[in-house]
């Protein structure tokens, strides 16, 4: 009997130590933090109404930057834009002009009056010289002479005249209505500018490296403005979210690095953190009491060093406090 109960209680001694060694590492083990993979789709859209002419990827593909997504019909916005187009050649073309003088026939008018001129005053110029000496002599009236003298200067005035339009004609416009030129072409140049990227608007391109979440409407599709054609998914949208509790959130800080595992992913997974919500949140129930504290967590976000699926659950490897 005794010796039945001595191997009883040896194997009750046994039980006990294999438990206790089994419970021990789990006793000092961190447990590790819950968290999920989230990503923040962003929904393109064109900002006038149209049919759906090209739709160039289909949900699940995966588009680099600079990638064309879709195009709506641009024939509306293609009409507004030759049009911007040509009041920019026109309002160059009269800015180009008023900087000119007049048409070379034009200014050959003006030569032709100064020619006259020129002749009209060689005229009057032999009349005096051949005046000059008679009136001396006593042959004509001294009111000769002031006649000649009189139509030698009108027709020097007039020569002067006549050269002082030709300059004229040989300038362009005044500078306050090459100023309103030059203004012109850059309000026309800026209605161009609009045109273009409105132009662009309706066939955007990925801004960064992603993958098509979904496709809302397909080609030959009518579709409002402003409302989403497709939602795309960047790879740096992508990020792991978990909550640390509020005893150990001391530990963690922007630019900081966690580790972190997810079934069927591959192992070293690192994430570095880039956000930490400054307001708190309770795990159920709600209880604000010191007895209560301990479910008191904050959100921390982190962007992974690979891409994971959203919604795909993550266990992350809590940081250790400082001492």
């Amino acid at each position: 009997m005794r010796q039945r109960l001595l191997v009883i209680g040896l194997l009750l001694l046994a039980a006990v130590l294999v438990a206790v060694l089994w419970a021990f590492p789990r006793l000092h083990r961190t447990p590790a933090l819950s968290g999920y993979v989230e990503g923040e789709p962003l929904y393109m859209a064109s900002p006038v109404a149209g049919r759906v002419d090209q739709m160039l990827v289909q949900r699940g593909d995966q588009v680099a930057a600079g990638q064309k997504l879709f195009v709506v019909d641009p024939s509306q916005l293609q009409g507004a834009r030759d049009q911007a187009s040509a009041e920019v050649s026109a309002a160059q073309a009269q800015a180009s002009d008023a900087r000119k003088g007049q048409r070379p026939v034009e200014l050959a008018v003006f030569d032709a009056n100064v020619s006259a001129a020129e002749a009209t005053l060689r005229d009057a110029e032999a009349t005096l010289r051949r005046v000059r000496p008679l009136v001396d002599k006593g042959y004509y009236a001294k009111a000769r002479l002031d006649d000649a003298q009189a139509t030698r200067d009108a027709a020097s005035a007039q020569v002067a005249a006549a050269r002082k339009q030709r300059q004229a004609a040989a300038l362009g416009a005044r500078e306050d209505q090459i100023r309103a030129a030059d203004s012109r072409v850059a309000q026309a140049g800026a209605a161009l500018t609009a045109a273009d990227a409105r132009l662009s608007d309706i066939a955007p391109v990925a801004p960064g490296a992603a993958r098509i979440e979904d496709v809302f409407f397909q080609t030959g599709e009518w579709v409002a403005a402003n409302q989403p054609i497709l939602a795309l998914l960047p790879d740096e949208l992508i990020k792991v979210r978990f909550f640390v509790p509020q005893a150990d959130i001391s530990a963690y800080r922007v630019g900081s690095r966690v580790k972190f595992a997810c079934d069927g992913c591959q192992a070293g997974l690192t994430a570095k953190v880039t956000f930490i919500s400054p307001r708190p949140e309770f795990t159920p129930p709600v209880i604000y009491s010191r007895e209560v504290r301990d479910r008191m967590v904050f959100l921390v976000e982190a962007a992974p060093s690979a891409r994971l699926n959203p919604g795909q659950p993550v266990d992350v490897q809590p940081l250790e406090r400082a001492k």
